[in-house]
């Protein structure tokens, strides 16, 4: 049976055939030789197979591409990172030999050599790269792990976001693979920015949260399917700020180079090149460059995605927008990398996912390291953790949950910083099972219905859940454990252990309440919204045919004075007052909402003595407040009279408030027959004129 295949290949490059034919004997038995003439023949053979070359045995001095233009070739490829090579030469000066180990030879042999020393250096540096190989590729798994676990945990923060703003799910993904795209172009196009491979990560990552700040802007405004306006875009700036203020209070990792990175991104990718951005109004190159890349990568996408208040632009089309200046000035380095990249960036975001993220990120890890060439592999594994703790500490204080490891040999249970002082442990803790502390976090039938779960999961169906309380900040809180079981890659898999989280459920039933209330209210009153009123209108007026209401439209006389006079501040205020002397003169189970601007909305049942309660809370809306007097317009229409259609019961409401202004304000009407052909009227003199 023919074994060569099984052997590892060495490619020997001298021009004598006699210096190949003593050294393809000497290794001839244990490994496949290759030999190549000279130079160009080595270089057309590592293009053949350069994957399955284990060693390189190679000479100085030939004709057509000598040693030192083979060893370039290998550097500008990356051909070095993979195959060791041994130069053997009679040039044995210091200055070749400086030279060839600057190239990155791992080994230099002066001829006249020992056939032994060759043999045995032959071994040494085969069985070194062949652990180094090995030790990568299981460093390189283990990334891969953890970069999934770090996009779930950017895919969760940025929909929280995007679920409030109706955004694709893919646009931080985008975002971060457009960053990527935009950043090594930029490298390969200049130095200005000084720029290394680590910063493409670095920034790439950090573009994930460009726009967490949008948390804190009400919902009415980032869903508007319309225009904004002026104070509406004013409130929607605040978004830059307000995500940067998050990242400067994150407790522990301020000086983080991630937080750093992601702060500059935050606070300046609305900035211009022209200076016309905000919130600082920043001029060319003040602004960051992270910050500057992730503006257009920002814009791009935006162009070629659905919005609530636009359909998508087709690439060609957002490009021609971009470079026209329609959508801001962009510094015109970025702008060509835009357009040298435009094929790249159209076919990476047809077939982009979040598996080809993870996969690129990785890559980008490992191509950080390249950048030290002169760490061993032991001490690049130690920056690559490193790196990977730093990480996942960051996500981990952002999401707030208790995350946990626990592997079986040897027995370790470790937690995350956050999560290691919520449960007053250490965040290393060895044999967890004897640890007294461990066992008393929670109660015993928890502890084995968890224990039960990981031990009963399996490769294809690893995920497990179990509820419980948890002694969490000194208190029984109701939780939820979320783990992951850990598997060995054998024939037959092996348990290792479980990665896991721990979560409050009283904090995220709490998160929840308050999303949807945010979701539900107007920021500024605390009333409900016009689109969640509307909803539950509609319903009531659906299902409760046989009941009378009334809807109430009000607005405040002369509302402008007080923003012109006193400020948009004080004019908040007066807001606030309206909306607490409106639930003060309401019912609990009455609807009051802010339909915008300062227009109001009260929903009720109809009842016997309804015009008496509307003299009563027209009244108690009006009077003075800070020195400013209120008066108040109001329509009411009634569902006996005009039916329980909400868009006609509203639209009449509508004209019996503008009935109200056209007779002098400060008053209420209640709707009927006759305003409506006074209305049609008014409207016909209005279009004439």
């Amino acid at each position: 049976m023919d074994t060569r295949n099984e052997k590892q290949k060495i490619l020997i490059v001298d021009d004598s055939e006699m210096n190949r034919s003593i050294l393809a004997d000497m290794l001839g038995e244990e490994y496949e030789i290759i030999e190549a003439v000279d130079g160009t023949e080595a270089v057309a053979r590592l293009n053949i197979d350069s994957t399955d070359i284990s060693l390189m045995l190679l000479d100085i001095v030939m004709p057509n591409m000598d040693g030192f233009e083979v060893l370039e070739v290998m550097n500008k490829r990356d051909w070095i990172q993979d195959i060791p090579v041994i130069m053997i030469s009679a040039e044995n000066s210091y200055s070749y030999v400086e030279r060839a180990y600057e190239l990155g030879v791992t080994d230099f042999i002066n001829r006249p050599f020992d056939g032994m020393v060759v043999h045995r250096r032959v071994i040494n540096t085969i069985m070194l790269y062949a652990k180094q190989k090995k030790l990568v590729e299981l460093v390189a798994d283990q990334i891969y792990e953890k970069e999934k676990s770090n996009s779930l945990m950017i895919s969760i923060l940025s929909h929280i976001v995007e679920f409030r703003n109706g955004e694709s799910g893919l646009h931080v993904l985008h975002i971060n693979m457009l960053t990527e795209i935009l950043l090594r172009r930029l490298m390969k196009k200049t130095d200005k920015y000084n720029l290394k491979r680590s910063d493409v990560f670095l920034i790439s990552t950090a573009s994930a949260l460009h726009d967490v700040g949008k948390i804190a802007i009400p919902g009415e405004i980032l869903n508007k399917p319309g225009k904004l306006t002026k104070e509406e875009f004013e409130i929607m700036k605040t978004h830059t700020l307000a995500g940067a203020e998050m990242l400067d209070q994150i407790p522990y990792y301020r000086e983080e180079a991630l937080t750093k990175m992601a702060y500059q991104i935050c606070r300046w990718h609305h900035e211009r090149y022209d200076g016309r951005g905000y919130p600082d109004g920043l001029k060319g190159e003040e602004i960051p460059i992270s910050a500057q890349i992730v503006a257009l990568a920002d814009v791009y996408d935006a162009l070629t995605s659905v919005r609530v208040y636009k359909p998508a632009f087709t690439h060609e089309k957002a490009l021609e927008m971009i470079v026209n200046g329609e959508c801001g000035t962009f510094n015109p380095l970025l702008l060509e990398c835009l357009a040298e990249e435009s094929e790249t960036i159209r076919d990476q975001l047809r077939q982009n996912s979040i598996k080809q993220e993870s996969e690129r990120n990785t890559r980008n890890i490992a191509e950080s390291l390249l950048e030290y060439d002169e760490i061993s592999a032991s001490e690049r594994t130690l920056k690559l953790l490193e790196h990977e703790r730093t990480k996942y500490q960051f996500f981990a204080s952002l999401s707030q949950d208790i995350q946990f490891e626990y592997t079986s040999e040897p027995p370790m249970f470790t937690l995350s910083e956050i999560g290691a002082r919520m449960l007053g442990l250490d965040e290393i803790i060895i044999n967890p099972q004897e640890d007294k502390r461990v066992s008393m976090i929670s109660n015993e039938k928890m502890v084995e219905e968890i224990k039960a779960l990981i031990y009963e999961s399996t490769p294809e169906k690893p995920i497990v859940q179990c509820d419980g309380e948890v002694l969490i900040n000194g208190e029984w809180c109701w939780s939820r454990v979320i783990c992951r079981s850990m598997w060995s890659s054998e024939e037959t898999p092996v348990m290792t252990g479980c990665i896991g989280k721990i979560i409050d459920m009283h904090k995220e039933h709490a998160k929840l309440e308050e999303l949807q209330r945010k979701a539900s209210h107007d920021g500024l009153t605390g009333l409900l919204n016009h689109s969640h009123a509307e909803m539950i209108v509609r319903e009531k007026l659906l299902e409760e045919k046989d009941r009378d209401y009334i809807i109430v439209i009000f607005d405040i006389d002369y509302f402008k004075n007080a923003n012109d006079r006193c400020g948009h501040m004080f004019g908040d205020k007066v807001l606030k007052h309206i909306a607490e002397r409106l639930l003060s003169s309401t019912r609990k189970y009455d609807i009051t909402a802010r339909v915008g601007g300062d227009e109001f909305m009260i929903f009720m049942e109809d009842r016997k003595d309804i015009e008496g309660i509307i003299d009563r809370i027209f009244h108690a809306l009006s009077g003075t407040y800070e020195g400013f007097d209120i008066t108040i317009s109001m329509g009411i229409a009634r569902s006996k009279e005009v039916g329980h259609a909400y868009e006609v019961l509203f639209n009449c409401a509508d004209w019996a408030l503008y009935n109200a202004k056209k007779n002098g304000r400060a008053q209420y009407f209640f709707y009927d027959d006759s305003m409506k052909e006074v209305l049609s009227a008014i409207s016909s003199i209005d279009g004439e004129e």
